[in-house]
């Protein structure tokens, strides 16, 4: 439960990574950051501990106490938007596929992947997203050096740099918690984001 994952915002709300659990009592604890909840209420570390007595599932045992497990956190300080770009990496490749071979269609393991290039270097095919996709050993050996067209295969979809958002790295698109939702909803962040007039 201690490694389950945390949506992080920054002081503006906006979503600018994903934490665990513990790392996230650790900044609730220091004061670097606030715990959320369903009604859009702060808590500290201790007026979170005060609330977290309530019973609820989604909780941690300490020798004390049952802590509530917090699922979005804002930071008090920080102003930083997260980097637009997601680096080209075998991990990020695979996350973006969601470890899918992306000519048959199945779900693998990681180990039993690889990554082909749509392409063949050989003939020109450049190492970029939008040239490498997730392939299963049998699909790749099929393929061989050749274009999916020449294979007489098919792209589940055609390979393109993702765009970023806290949960990339969990090689998923959708939000693990509905916590999570009226921060990565674009009509729910300009409620949080919108410029509000003084009277």
């Amino acid at each position: 439960m201690l490694d389950t994952s945390v949506l992080v915002l920054n002081r503006l709300y906006q979503p600018i990574h994903v934490t665990s659990v513990r790392r996230a009592f650790a900044l609730l604890y220091q004061g670097i950051a606030r715990a959320i909840d369903h009604e859009y209420r702060l808590f500290d570390f201790a007026s979170w501990a005060a609330l977290s007595a309530e019973a609820h599932g989604d909780s941690v045992g300490t020798p004390g106490r049952r802590l509530r497990i917090p699922r979005v956190i804002v930071l008090v300080a920080c102003e930083r938007l997260p980097h637009a770009r997601i680096r080209f990496s075998r991990f990020n490749v695979y996350a973006r596929d969601q470890n899918r071979c992306q000519y048959c269609g199945r779900q693998f393991g990681r180990s039993d992947l690889n990554l082909d290039h749509v392409v063949p270097r050989s003939r020109g095919g450049t190492t970029t997203w939008e040239n490498v996709v997730c392939s299963c050993v049998t699909c790749n050996l099929r393929k061989g050096g050749r274009t999916p067209e020449e294979a007489g295969m098919r792209l589940l979809a055609r390979p393109a740099r993702p765009r970023w958002s806290p949960f990339h790295r969990l090689g998923t698109k959708r939000p693990p918690f509905r916590e999570w939702a009226p921060f990565l909803d674009l009509a729910d962040a300009s409620y949080w984001n919108a410029e509000l007039i003084e009277e």
